[in-house]
């Protein structure tokens, strides 16, 4: 029955999620750069969706404005959008992805269709999905900015939480999830949270579900600090990062829409939303906690 449900999850949801992705992805947001007018439009596309979707904002805005020093000490501005499906309990569940991109380099627009107008595509998908069947945990939807940038948008969210940084449980974190040759997706993560691997199971066989990638001792294979799942991390909440391996287009501007492999990638948005079910309905909030070795103290 679940592998039937996510069946029609996905007709249901799988033109409008390729269609969030196309529209992001073309050359209108000139590549969605923190700070400039083309990043501003494509925050106003995904608030437009959230207000479709029927979602809630978080403190009366999706707007969250944030302005932090990077690495090199400049001052960078920019704005993350924030969305709540209230649940039954008060713990937070964010499932995240990042909708900047790297703008355009020498004339050439990089407009970053799988690094991530895909797991923006996959935020507004599940977003709808549990709006509509709602969910025993809040969920807080959050659209991150400035990840190109250091993971900016979501170590500001983390640093001035908009909610009680205590309420939230579990980030899953979605970069780079719409095109794999070998048709596989990792979940990183659970090196850290050993427990969170009975929930990472999915009934859909054209899915290549593999765990990775999260391991210190693998060096530049090791995902954990790679996107803005380690904000969360930081602060010892524990993640989940769904992502593909790097391919021929990573960071180029060759990586467009017509690139995606949309049946993959369809598959992939089911799978997590499968993923996400199983954590709402069978996560034992204290067994996340329960071992502090486990939670690196």
């Amino acid at each position: 029955m679940l592998l039937v449900n996510l069946i029609c999850c996905k007709l249901s949801y799988g033109q409008q999620l390729l269609n969030d992705v196309r529209e992001l992805s073309s050359d209108k947001y000139k590549g969605r750069k923190t700070g400039t007018a083309g990043n501003k439009l494509a925050a106003d596309y995904i608030v437009s969706r959230f207000r479709a979707i029927g979602l809630k904002p978080l403190n009366n805005s999706f707007t969250h404005p944030f302005s932090v020093k990077n690495a090199s000490g400049k001052i960078v501005k920019g704005t993350n959008l924030l969305a709540v499906i209230p649940g039954k309990k008060e713990d937070i569940i964010v499932i995240s992805a990042h909708y900047d991109h790297v703008g355009v380099i020498n004339g050439k627009i990089y407009n970053g269709a799988d690094d991530n107008a895909s797991g923006i595509g996959g935020l507004l998908s599940i977003a709808k999905y549990f709006k509509t069947n709602p969910p025993d945990h809040t969920l807080l939807i959050a659209a991150f900015d400035a990840e190109e940038t250091g993971l900016l948008g979501a170590k500001a969210f983390v640093g001035k939480p908009p909610v009680a940084i205590g309420k939230i449980k579990l980030d899953i974190n979605m970069d780079m999830i719409s095109r794999s040759d070998k048709g596989e997706i990792y979940a990183s993560g659970t090196y850290h949270y050993p427990q969170l691997k009975k929930y990472l199971i999915s009934s859909n066989p054209e899915v290549k579900l593999l765990l990775g990638h999260d391991n210190p001792k693998e060096g530049s294979d090791d995902w954990t600090s790679q996107s803005d799942h380690y904000a969360f991390h930081s602060k010892k909440i524990p993640f989940i990062y769904f992502g593909v391996e790097d391919h021929e287009d990573y960071h180029k501007s060759t990586d467009d829409f017509e690139k995606i492999d949309k049946d993959f990638y369809t598959g992939v948005v089911g799978m997590i939303t499968e993923v996400i079910k199983n954590i709402d309905k069978g996560l034992s909030i204290q067994s996340l906690f329960k071992d502090k070795k486990i939670m690196g103290n």
